[in-house]
């Protein structure tokens, strides 16, 4: 790996949002930046913890729906999350065209522990072709 000069960093992000000014896109473009850092192991060295708040959220339309059990169903309420519990998992008979619809109408789940091993017998392998 080698290193990165900032101006060369700079006026490669300056190029590509020029060229998408010129020629409209039909997606929003992300630009992806990957950091190492030498001689730092983060399985031995924890050095930096804490959170960083980015300036622009990076997927500000993804839908998550909560699978789960009664104490984070209540939890998911709380907090405005779309969510399933066991009984409505087992309505859907393993009809695969309900899975994949459900498959569609979310870009992630979560998942109880509890559950999470019971849904491929409730749900049978929908979710995983999609991808879920």
């Amino acid at each position: 790996m080698s290193k990165l000069q900032s101006d060369v960093l700079r006026e490669s992000i300056a190029q590509v949002v020029s060229d998408s000014r010129e020629k409209k896109r039909n997606f929003i473009e992300t630009i992806e930046l990957q950091i190492g850092l030498k001689n730092y192991d983060p399985q031995k060295d924890k050095r930096f913890s804490g959170s960083v708040k980015l300036p622009h959220i990076p997927r500000p339309k993804m839908k998550v729906c909560m699978l789960g059990d009664a104490q984070h169903v209540e939890e998911a309420e709380k907090i405005g999350l779309d969510w399933m519990d066991v009984e409505a998992l087992k309505k859907m008979n393993k009809n695969k065209k309900l899975v994949k619809k459900l498959a569609k109408k979310y870009h992630a789940f979560l998942a109880s522990e509890a559950i999470i091993k019971q849904i491929p017998r409730l749900l049978g392998p929908g979710l995983n072709k999609a991808g879920k």
